[in-house]
């Protein structure tokens, strides 16, 4: 194997085999073993039915002992399901986004996943790239690497080749690093969990992280776990105050029933509701191209008051195409869209060779040889691959359409200057055809201050000021139609000085490209308006294409250039930034000010970006978007989400889906709350009422309120998680750090629960008083009755504002499907043998009839109030 060749696939598939996969192994993963521990260790609902099981045990009741079993090891099944399969989802979600790598394999540079990378591999790594691997330097230009995930300290490091055989920490690059500055070849010598990476990763284990939203449903369980201890325990002393044989097995009965009121209205469902709801929302978001990054950052998208997004890639397609091209005091026109081969120069609407024009030919040299991005022929027509860039990608195809590749020009590159947001140009020396020619691109104001000559035809001559002015002056034009610009100068030397490399240098011209704005663009920005949210387009270019691209989405407003802002002081800048729209000649540093100032103004602030030095002002935002085609390996790691697409429109997706998700976690949360208070009730109001209508308390066993609780209680509120997007979800205003339970939700709470106990009381007085039916056929009736409200409640529920009647039943088919599933399980607790261990009896006609008014009453009644609340406004429910 040649050094500079490669690896060959042969050598590489070997290897692959050998060392294995190029990854480090998640401590932290949650194994089944790991969530079933979990699930034992924190559901109450297991220790309190562990309680109930051996007191029945004691009572001699073995039936319902193991009955409770039963239950406490579908309690655990169904909580172990639902967080595996969560886990799976999320990990699935990290899966879509694969890292790639760029390697040199049998002579020729290739992108392949980065954990297919094997020890002896060469990686090419630029600016803003992860490092992949362990890699021994074999060359590198002005490299500095941030191993701050490695040492802790934030400080860059420079690194340099070694020039001896032994080799030290900065001869190598590692694993998890990032570069900063500089490129460099790199001999992979370790993977995976063999790195210096790996090795810390055996050492350590990360804890989970409690997500604001479960601190929200963790304040709610709190409080109604004390309630219905509370209401048990006043329940309990009632019972036992009334009892005429005070006997143990009184005492025993009174404990079980207790201790499975208790468990009843504890909201042991809500963790599980939460993480499912939020999975689903993560995976309706990943398959509209937004990769979560961090679960927690769901809640807060919805809260987004303020979007600010990169004009390049984001608003625009990413995928730049040379139009024009400035050269020897004449503008050519470039035909042809994209990565396409396609395409001719034309002056005066007239074809031209391009080569035969000394300038443009220079120029285009230039172009091609000061140039990171690479291309490749797909096979497919004249469709070219690119590597890169998307300006120097499009710089490689204008040189492709005048018959130039780089490799067929006869050169060697010997240094180089990377390109910064700072200097905004990059600058080459390249040996051409014996000669040592500096060549350099860049924003052409910067390039003007550098140049004191210009070439025109086969002479070069000196760069006036007037010159200097009518140049700009040109390339004003250009941008006014939009177009992008970026100027190319060179000069040849004889010795190479860094310090004054870039000085006197020769001007050629400069080209005008163009990123259209994507099509649905302006309809995304219309929905933001609706929305209440402000959409602010920051761009590095200048402030006239800045304005063009603007005027085409629709995004009127103020433009402030960098120059501008960093006149203002932070305090300054607070005070004037919601006046303006648009930020023209913008760096990294701006895009942290900004974000500051939004935030110092009570902004909840989304800020996409793709550069390393983007990294600040996307963990300053409140919500981080990363770039995940055009994003570099640093902006996806500190990014809280990544759009697979780089589409400004996929933010107004996961905006909406932000905004639904917590709507959908009021819905279960107040509707599971409803049917606990109800349980209590039913059960404390029917045991006051017992003496003076001849009730047999318990109304309802600790059995049937158990099944109530496992079947009708947690599965309906699960699926509400899922209800869909609603369509005015960007039309209301954002809310700002709400509670999940309002006001206005509390006093719905507290109707609803009371509401379902009248009902139920009702339909056992009838049943008993009326019809003069059995206590345990009463409680038969109650229990199903309870049972079918809940379920009617559930589709209730499913809007705050639609009635049951009028909105399609299979809006939300999964709360169908759990309705189906506690139906039928209900039926077979009542007309199977199953009846002898919940103690209920079949129910005739009559029966079914009872239970069959109640529930379509409770319909009819939450509709005519929907209706009511609608015309009045009693309840500010528009927004929920």
């Amino acid at each position: 194997m040649h050094q500079d060749q490669g690896l060959t696939k042969k050598e590489a598939a070997e290897r692959l085999k050998r060392y294995g996969r190029n990854e480090i192994n998640d401590i932290s993963k949650a194994t089944p073993f790991k969530i079933l521990a979990r699930q034992i260790e924190k559901n109450f609902i297991i220790y309190l039915l562990g309680a109930a099981m051996l007191i029945s045990f004691f009572a001699g009741k073995s039936i319902t002992a193991y009955t409770i079993l039963a239950i406490i090891f579908m309690v655990i099944f169904t909580g172990f399901i639902q967080e595996y399969r969560s886990e799976k989802a999320i990990g699935a979600l990290k899966s879509m986004l694969v890292p790639v790598s760029i390697v040199i394999r049998n002579g020729k540079e290739q992108e392949i996943p980065s954990v297919q990378i094997v020890p002896g591999d060469i990686l090419l790594l630029r600016n803003g790239e992860k490092i992949p691997a362990d890699g021994l330097l074999l060359d590198e230009k002005e490299l500095r690497v941030n191993e701050s995930a490695l040492t802790g300290e934030a400080k860059e490091v420079g690194k340099k080749k070694s020039s001896e055989k032994k080799y030290a920490d900065e001869n190598m690059v590692f694993m998890g690093t990032y570069i900063v500055n500089g490129r460099c070849r790199a001999k992979v010598m370790h993977t995976g969990m063999n790195t210096k990476f790996g090795k810390i990763a055996r050492l350590i284990s990360s804890t989970e992280k409690e997500l604001p939203l479960q601190k929200k449903v963790n304040r709610i369980a709190k409080y109604m776990v004390v309630l219905a201890i509370i209401i048990s325990v006043l329940t309990g002393l009632i019972m036992i105050s009334r009892s005429t044989a005070l006997d143990e097995e009184a005492i025993l009965e009174v404990l079980i029933l207790v201790i499975a009121l208790a468990v009843s209205a504890f909201p042991e469902g809500f963790p599980v509701a939460l993480i499912t709801t939020l999975a689903a929302g993560a995976h309706r978001m990943a398959r509209k191209n937004a990769i979560v990054n961090r679960m927690s950052i769901i809640e807060t998208l919805g809260e987004t008051t303020v979007v600010c997004a990169d004009k390049t890639g984001t608003i625009t397609k990413g995928e730049m195409t040379v139009r024009r091209v400035f050269a020897n005091n004449a503008v050519y026109d470039v035909t042809g869209t994209g990565y396409e081969g396609k395409g001719e120069f034309l002056h005066r609407l007239k074809n031209i060779d391009a080569t035969n024009h000394p300038v443009l030919r220079h120029l285009l040299h230039d172009a091609v040889l000061c140039n990171d991005s690479i291309i490749e022929r797909t096979g497919n027509d004249q469709e070219l691959r690119t590597i890169g860039s998307p300006t120097e990608s499009a710089l490689l195809v204008m040189g492709v359409k005048a018959g130039l590749f780089k490799e067929d020009i006869k050169s060697s590159r010997i240094q180089e200057i990377p390109f910064s947001s700072e200097r905004k140009m990059m600058s080459v020396l390249c040996q051409v055809h014996g000669e040592k020619i500096v060549y350099t691109k860049g924003a052409i104001e910067y390039i003007l201050k550098k140049c004191r000559y210009i070439q025109k035809n086969k002479a070069i001559v000196k760069l006036s000021a007037t010159e200097k002015k009518k140049l700009l002056d040109c390339n004003k034009d250009m941008t006014r139609d939009s177009l992008r610009t970026i100027a190319f100068a060179y000069k040849k030397i004889h010795t190479f000085a860094k310090n004054h490399v870039e000085d006197d240098l020769v001007f050629l011209g400069f080209a005008g490209m163009e990123d259209p704005a994507r099509e649905e663009v302006p309809e995304a920005i219309s929905q933001c308006r609706s929305a209440g949210i402000k959409v602010k387009m920051i761009t590095g270019d200048n402030k006239e294409t800045a304005l063009a691209i603007a005027k085409e989405i629709g995004l009127p407003g103020k433009v402030m250039e960098g120059s501008e802002l960093d006149h203002l002081t932070d305090d300054e800048l607070a005070k004037v930034i919601s006046t303006f729209t648009i930020f023209a000649r913008v760096n990294p540093e701006h895009k942290l000010r900004i974000v500051k100032a939004l935030k110092s103004n009570g902004e909840i602030v989304t800020m996409t970006g793709d550069g390393v030095n983007d990294a600040p002002a996307l963990k300053e935002a409140q919500v981080g978007i990363a770039m995940g085609k055009s994003g570099t390996d640093v902006s996806r790691s500190v990014a809280d989400l990544t759009l697979k697409d780089d589409n400004f429109s996929t933010i107004v997706s996961a905006i909406r889906e932000g905004r639904t998700i917590f709507k959908n976690i009021r819905k279960f949360s107040t509707y599971q709350l409803s049917c606990n208070l109800a349980e209590l009730s039913i059960l404390f109001v029917g045991v006051l009422l017992s003496p003076f209508w001849g009730w047999q308390i318990p109304l309802l066993l600790a059995l049937q309120i158990l099944f109530m609780n496992l079947v009708t209680d947690n599965l309906p509120a699960i699926t509400l998680g899922l209800n869909p997007s609603s369509d005015d979800a960007m039309r209301e205003p954002p809310r700002k750090n709400s509670e999940i339970l309002n006001k206005n939700l509390l006093l719905l709470l507290i109707f609803t629960g009371s509401l379902l106990a009248i009902m139920v009381l009702s339909s056992y007085y009838v049943t008993f008083n009326i019809l003069g039916m059995s206590q345990e056929y009463a409680r038969t009736v109650a229990l199903f009755t309870l049972i079918g409200l809940e379920i009617v409640s559930a589709f209730n529920f499913r809007s705050f504002r639609k009635g049951v009647f009028n909105r399609n039943l299979m809006v939300n088919r999964y709360l169908v499907y759990a309705s189906a599933i506690s139906l039928l399980a209900t039926v077979a607790v009542i007309y199977s043998p199953l009846n002898k261990v919940f103690e209920t009896i079949p129910l005739n006609a009559e029966g079914l009839l009872v239970v069959a008014a109640m529930s379509l009453s409770l319909a009819v009644i939450f509709d005519l109030l929907k209706y009511l609340n609608h015309r009045k406004k009693f309840f500010d429910l528009e927004h929920m």
